[in-house]
């Protein structure tokens, strides 16, 4: 790549941002379609958010992706949203349009396109998630749109998933939702039911690598399906006890590919070249 004069900055806030591999990847795509933008990752938290979007909104920008703990902090400060990202109430990916931001959520996207190339089909399925943030926001609206029958979701804060059901049961209410207190009581019988169990914490992730949402493998079973939004490390604690299990483990990586060429085609008008970035980016997953 070439920087020169027109050269476009994209850019990821959030906090921490260094083990990002959305840099990688977005840049790769870019020299490859010979297109003249740099995606740069910028760590940024709460506080300093408004700082940092007002700076790359004055630098002409392209736009940026939001990433922990932002998606939900960056609402109060964007000019409109898809309908997608207004109804999810989370945010990923913001373009800037003539100094005005435009909200995006393509994290249900990602997650979905991800399962289906695992061979993994969503409808009529009953799905078991843990944690109700943003990310969490996004993959069961996308989940309860794609067809999902039942989605579970166990948090710490049961207000929290109380919000994520109530959205689902007010705009779709053919799918299933329940709200459950993040305890391993809870969690026994719910896993025994589900057909897909994800991990959408940062248990697992830098520097909880040891950390895990359950204990041991005993109450997985072969058939289930386990993803965990975390790519590195490639497996968590998480997807080893589902190997032990004999379980599907997907990590979040192709979550991230997918999720990113969604961002890319927003911000370009252009495919992400994506088997070429998986290759380049992701060789081992």
């Amino acid at each position: 790549m070439e920087i020169t004069g027109e050269t476009r900055l994209v850019a990821l806030l959030g906090d921490p941002v260094g083990h990002s591999l959305s840099p990688r990847m977005h840049n790769t795509a870019f020299a490859h379609l010979g297109l003249n933008y740099v995606y740069l990752a910028f760590r940024s938290n709460e506080a300093e958010l408004p700082a940092a979007v007002a700076a790359l909104r004055a630098l002409n920008a392209k736009g940026f992706n939001c990433t922990m703990p932002l998606k939900k902090a960056i609402l109060p400060l964007l000019d409109d949203m898809s309908p997608a990202a207004r109804m999810i109430g989370s945010v990923n990916t913001v373009t800037i349009e003539d100094g005005r931001l435009i909200g995006h959520n393509t994290d249900g996207t990602g997650f979905i396109h991800d399962l289906h190339n695992h061979g993994v089909e969503v409808k009529g399925t009953r799905i078991l998630i843990v944690g109700a943030g943003g990310a969490a926001r996004g993959l069961c609206v996308q989940l309860a749109l794609d067809g999902a029958a039942e989605i579970v979701i166990a948090n710490r804060s049961l207000e929290k998933a109380q919000s994520i059901r109530r959205l689902i049961a007010s705009h779709i209410p053919a799918c299933k939702v329940e709200a459950i207190q993040l305890s391993q009581g809870e969690l026994a019988p719910r896993i025994a039911e589900a057909d897909i169990f994800t991990n959408t914490t940062a248990l697992g992730m830098h520097p909880h690598e040891e950390a895990c949402v359950i204990p041991d493998s005993s109450l997985l079973r072969p058939s289930l399906v386990m993803t965990d939004l975390i790519y590195i490390p490639g497996k968590t604690v998480f997807l080893k006890l589902a190997e032990e299990a004999g379980c599907t483990a997907i990590n979040g990586s192709g979550m991230l590919l997918w999720q990113g060429a969604e961002a890319f085609r927003i911000w370009t008008g252009q495919d992400m070249p994506v088997e070429l970035v998986r290759k380049k980016v992701f060789p081992d997953n």
